[in-house]
C-alpha cells in the first residue's frame, strides 16, 4: 500500500512506528497509509528548522521573492495535478480543488511584494543629534498545524507568510488528506527555497503536542475546530509561544424583505452546499426576516432537488463526498436530532441513496429552528442549512451577536443604508453585503471574533506579516568625543 512519508529537510522520509489510514471518500476503500511522527521525530524536524534558520533569515529580501515568484509558476503549471491530489484524498470535486488552490495562490502573490511588506520606519532628529528606527525580523521557528477541509489553500495562506519574513517552517497538515503537503513543499524546493525552511511532519495529537511543547519552536499557527484552537492556543500559550488559532463558525445569512430572493437561493445553496458544507465560511443559518421566509424555502427547495452529487473526479458532480464514514455519521444525526426537538425537515439529505460505499449523504434544510437545539448551536461541517425566522432587522442581528461564533455573516438586501447598518452592528469578523462567503482577498486578513478566534491576530494579508515579524526599534546618536558625560536623570527627548 502507498505510504505518504514526511518532508525534512529536502526529502521524502518514510519513517515512523505508528500510521494512520488515509481514504478515497468516494470510495470508501483505503487507498494508502501516512506515517505517524514520534515525539522524538518531531525534535529532530525542529532542529533541522532551527539549522536552517540563520541562512534563511540572511537571505536578501529580492532572493527571497524570487522563490514566490517562481513558485506561483510552478503552482499554475501543475494546478490540474495538485486538485486532484486534494479531491482523492478530501472528496470535493476538482473544480473545487482548483478554487481552493486559486485562493491559496492569492497569498503567494501578496508576499511575493514582501521587500514592501517588511519595510521599517525611521524618524531623523528624534531629539540632538538622535535617529530611530524600527525593523521588522522573524520570530524563528513556526509551527503550521492544517485542517483537512482546504489541503492546499491553507497551507499556503500560512506557510507562505511564514518564509516570506525569514522564518522557518513545521507544516503538520490533517493526516485525513496529508498529500498536498508534501506536494506543495516540494514545489517550494522546486521553486528554490532551501533545504530544511519548509518541513512537513505528519501525525496526530503527539505530533501536535510535541510542537506546541518544543522550546524551540516560536510561533504556532493553528485553523480548526473550536475545542482544540482553544485547547492549542493555551498549551502553546503556556509554553511562552505566540499563537494565533483560528476555530469554528456558525455563519448566518440574513435575507432581507427587501432582498432579491431568486439571488439569495442561489447563494444559500452555493454557500450552505459548496464542498458538502466542509467549510468553516460555510453558510449553516439563514435568518429570513419578516414574510420572506415561505417563498425562500421554496425557491431553495427547488434549487437543491437538482443538484448532482457524486465523486468528486466526476466533472458532472456539484458536490461530493464527507471527508470520512463518521463525519456523514455525525451529519445525519443532526438532521434527524433536529426533527426530535421539534424543527421541520423540509429536505432530508438521509434519504438519498448512492450506489457507492462512499462518505455520501444528501444535502439537508431545515425550518423553524431556533438557538438552543443543537442543529442551530453546533457546529455541524455538512450540507446542512437551519433556516430561523425573526420578525425584524433588530431581532436578525440579535440573533447574529447572541451567537458563541463570530467568524462570517452575510446580509442580502437592495437597500444601501440597512447593509451599512448592518456592517456598523453586527459582531463578527468578516462581513457580506449580497455576499454569502466574504473571504477576504489577499491584500487583507482573514478570521473571526469571539470563539471563532483564540489569540489577538487573524491569517495572511498584512495580520500574518505582523505574526510572523517582531519589531526592533534601535535609537542612534553619533556624538562627538568630546560631548560624552555621565548623566544620570531619566533620558529625554531634548
Amino acid at each position: 500500500m502507498n505510504r505518504i512519508p514526511h518532508y525534512i529537510n529536502g526529502k521524502r522520509i518514510d519513517t515512523g512506528a505508528r500510521t494512520g489510514p488515509v481514504f478515497d471518500p468516494a470510495t470508501g476503500a483505503q487507498t494508502a497509509e501516512v506515517v505517524f511522527a514520534s515525539a522524538p521525530e518531531v525534535a529532530d524536524a525542529v532542529q533541522v528548522a532551527k539549522n536552517a534558520l540563520p541562512g534563511w533569515r540572511a537571505t536578501g529580501l529580492v532572493r527571497r521573492s524570487d522563490v514566490f515568484f517562481r513558485l506561483r509558476q510552478l503552482i499554475a503549471e501543475r494546478r490540474e495535478e495538485l486538485a486532484r491530489v486534494i479531491s482523492a484524498e478530501h472528496g470535493k470535486t476538482v473544480a473545487d480543488a482548483v478554487g481552493e488552490i486559486a485562493r491559496g495562490v492569492e497569498n503567494v502573490e501578496f508576499v511575493a511584494g514582501l521587500t514592501h511588506l517588511l519595510k521599517g520606519d525611521y524618524s531623523e532628529q528624534v531629539a540632538g543629534g538622535v535617529d530611530v528606527h524600527q525593523v521588522k525580523q522573524p520570530v524563528g521557528v513556526v509551527a503550521c498545524i492544517t485542517p483537512f477541509n482546504f489541503p492546499a489553500m491553507v497551507p499556503l495562506w500560512m506557510v507562505s507568510s511564514a518564509i516570506a519574513c525569514g522564518n522557518t517552517v513545521i507544516l503538520k497538515p490533517s493526516e485525513k488528506d496529508p498529500s498536498a503537503a508534501v506536494f506543495i513543499a516540494e514545489l517550494f524546493s522546486e521553486a528554490g527555497l532551501p533545504d530544511g525552511v519548509l518541513n512537513v511532519v505528519h501525525g496526530d495529537k503527539e505530533a501536535v503536542d510535541a510542537l506546541t511543547d518544543d522550546d524551540d519552536v516560536a510561533a504556532v499557527s493553528f485553523v480548526g475546530s473550536t475545542p482544540i484552537a482553544e485547547a492549542i492556543y493555551r498549551r502553546a500559550s503556556d509554553h511562552g509561544k505566540r499563537v494565533q488559532a483560528l476555530g469554528g463558525a456558525k455563519n448566518h445569512m440574513v435575507v432581507m424583505p427587501d432582498a432579491d430572493l431568486d439571488a439569495a437561493a442561489d447563494a444559500a445553496v452555493s454557500a450552505a452546499y459548496g464542498s458538502a458544507g466542509e467549510r468553516c465560511m460555510a453558510v449553516s443559518v439563514l435568518v429570513a426576516v419578516g414574510e420572506v421566509a415561505d417563498p425562500l424555502i421554496g425557491k431553495i427547495t427547488d434549487r437543491v432537488r437538482t443538484l448532482r452529487i457524486g465523486p468528486g473526479s466526476d466533472p458532472e458532480s456539484e458536490m461530493g463526498p464527507l471527508i470520512t464514514r463518521e463525519a456523514r455519521d455525525r451529519v445525519a444525526s443532526y438532521v434527524a436530532g433536529a426533527a426530535a426537538e421539534g424543527a421541520k425537515v423540509v429536505v432530508d439529505g438521509r434519504q438519498q441513496l448512492f450506489d457507492s460505499d462512499g462518505f455520501f449523504i444528501g444535502v439537508s434544510l431545515i425550518d423553524d429552528v431556533r438557538p438552543g437545539m443543537k442543529v442551530y448551536d453546533d457546529e455541524i461541517f455538512g450540507p446542512v442549512l437551519a433556516v430561523v425566522r425573526v420578525g425584524s432587522y433588530q431581532e436578525a442581528v440579535e440573533l447574529v451577536n447572541n451567537n458563541a461564533y463570530g467568524n462570517g455573516v452575510a446580509i442580502f438586501t437592495r437597500d444601501g443604508k440597512s447593509a451599512r447598518q448592518f456592517e456598523y452592528d453586527v459582531e463578527v469578523g468578516m462581513v457580506g453585503v449580497n455576499v454569502p462567503i466574504p473571504v477576504p482577498i489577499g491584500a487583507y486578513s482573514f478570521g473571526g471574533w469571539k470563539k471563532s478566534l483564540f489569540g489577538d491576530t487573524h491569517i495572511y494579508g498584512p495580520e500574518g506579516i505582523h505574526f510572523y515579524t517582531r519589531s526592533k526599534v534601535v535609537t542612534t546618536r553619533w556624538p562627538e568625543p568630546s560631548e560624552s558625560q555621565i548623566n544620570l536623570g531619566f533620558p529625554t527627548n531634548s
